[in-house]
């Protein structure tokens, strides 16, 4: 399907388990830019690179090639030819990544990262933050998922214990809404809802009725431009 669909949301409110199951229904590439700022923080880390260092961390951009490799049961994230799919999934990198997100610069590059991978392919779905107000701002379908602080937290917190974390609940409560803020009020594109994005609240659904939902949608869209 020739199809550029955006899908933006607060942490927790499962865009990317969605986006990925939309993309494999639609077989079209699914790009998660997400795991782009996860490689450039962990990058960062390896070369002892301030995450406050703007211009250090814009250089240490150019010089990453990340890569998404088609795989099971999820694509591979390659930086530099070496796979970091897991080591950028860890809550210490989760922790650190909105450090780096909120450099106005570093999104630049990024985002024309992003919208040059598109610019390579026939259909694509992308999840982030700003997807449909920023990256891909003439998209042909964009939603914004939202769910409850606490639904959100739940989410992040079965996927950090299946990692081993043994922390605390209401700290990963902290961590979502403090997120959140950060999303928020950061100046370079923050966190909102696209004016033309559909509204989901999955507080209440499961990941399957998410994804027939928008999948239907877009079937219904393209219908409509061919009609």
């Amino acid at each position: 399907m020739s199809i550029q669909i955006a899908i933006d949301g607060p942490a927790g409110a499962g865009k990317s388990t969605v986006a990925k199951r939309v993309a494999t229904r639609l077989a079209i590439p699914y790009i998660d830019t997400g795991a782009m700022y996860r490689s450039v923080t962990w990058s960062a880390l390896q070369n002892n690179i301030s995450l406050y260092d703007e211009q250090a961390l814009v250089a240490l951009v150019d010089n990453c090639d990340i890569q998404f490799i088609p795989g099971e049961p999820e694509q591979k994230v390659v930086l530099n030819g070496q796979e970091i799919t897991t080591a950028i999934r860890t809550s210490d990198i989760g922790a650190l990544v909105s450090t780096v997100a909120t450099h106005a610069l570093v999104r630049e590059k990024l985002v024309q990262r992003q919208q040059q991978m598109v610019n390579t392919t026939l259909g694509v779905v992308m999840d982030g933050r700003d997807i449909g107000t920023h990256v891909l701002p003439l998209a042909d379908v964009k939603f914004f998922l939202t769910a409850s602080l606490h639904m959100r937290a739940k989410r992040r917190f079965d996927e950090l214990v299946l990692k081993g974390y043994s922390g605390l609940y209401e700290d990963v409560v902290c961590f979502v809404a403090k997120r959140d803020e950060l999303d928020e009020t950061r100046e370079a594109s923050p966190l909102k809802k696209a004016d033309d994005a559909v509204l989901l609240d999955t507080t209440a659904l499961a990941i399957d009725e998410v994804v027939e939902m928008i999948i239907a949608l877009c079937k219904y869209r393209q219908s409509q431009k061919r009609g």
